[in-house]
């Protein structure tokens, strides 16, 4: 089965079962004069179901989502998302709806809830918005389209923080999994990701603690790093490396005295590394790519 046929299956299942436990009835928390959406009506890519109040909660939370942030909700629906983000939490929020009645119904909630300072609701494509300025992206899309929105989503700013609901995003592991205290229709599930630097390659650090001909080579699959450090011409593996979006950490024994030393180092802007060797470390050193 190829994965198209396997999305149709998918959709065709969930809203076979929504058809038979809830005949279709519209969500009156949703709703308004204007217009009544009806779980499990057909969309561009997906059927339509509200995440629960419940799972919203748990996404916001485990995002860490503060009034700082910037949440763009992916397949807004409702608008449920980016309201509570805003409502509950403080944020800035857009939602990208590609249905226009619903992205009405989704701006018109938003002036209910008293966030349409706040909340912004694009009638567009996901697939064609820019939304590379935020620093939270929230989802609820069938496997997919998760994967087609990958490519993207890697290419973000690191330290970008990723939920979805009850999808993952195929072989790229998540962070956190959880789930809701509150079963039923709209999901009980989520992930949650943090987006990595792509620090993968060769760096020549200067500066580390009057070492000379420090040489790192790492390699990198999603967030999860290995790599070596040679020191002068003493190679060793890196012990315990761990990347959490700008931020690397590892750990490795110096020649001279065989005791460990903990680098932190961050990914900047202009595609540096920049850190420390142990906590008080004097001197800071500095990292830069090889070029291939």
């Amino acid at each position: 089965m190829n994965a198209s046929a396997a999305t149709r299956l998918i959709r065709s299942g969930l809203a076979a079962l929504l058809f038979a436990a809830i005949g279709l009835q519209a969500n009156a928390q949703s709703g308004d004069d204007k217009y009544q959406p009806q779980v499990g009506q057909s969309g561009k890519d997906v059927v339509w179901v509200p995440t629960n109040d419940d799972l919203v909660r748990r996404m916001l939370e485990v995002a860490k989502v503060t009034k700082d942030d910037l949440l763009f909700d992916l397949g807004a629906g409702d608008g449920k998302i980016a309201i509570t983000a805003a409502r509950i939490h403080g944020a800035r929020a857009v939602g990208i709806e590609f249905n226009p009645d619903m992205a009405a119904l989704a701006k018109r909630n938003a002036e209910r809830a008293g966030v349409s300072d706040r909340v912004t609701i694009i009638n567009g494509d996901i697939f064609k918005e820019d939304f590379t300025k935020a620093t939270v992206i929230s989802m609820y899309l069938l496997p997919e389209l998760n994967l087609r929105l990958r490519p993207t989503l890697l290419k973000m700013r690191p330290g970008t923080r990723l939920v979805t609901n009850s999808f993952t995003m195929g072989d790229w592991e998540p962070d956190q999994v959880f789930s809701a205290s509150a079963s039923g229709f709209g999901g009980s599930s989520g992930y949650f990701w943090i987006v990595p630097a792509q620090v993968e390659g060769q760096w020549n650090l200067d500066g580390m603690d009057g070492v000379v001909n420090v040489r790192l080579n790492l390699t990198q699959k999603y967030q999860r790093v290995g790599g070596t450090i040679t020191l002068g011409d003493k190679t060793q593996p890196l012990l315990d490396p761990r990347l959490e979006g700008a931020e690397l950490q590892f750990r490795y024994l110096a020649p001279s005295t065989g005791q460990l030393q903990v680098v932190k180092a961050s990914y900047t802007d202009a595609g540096t590394l920049k850190g420390q060797v142990g906590l008080y470390s004097s001197n800071g050193f500095e990292g830069r790519r090889v070029p291939k």
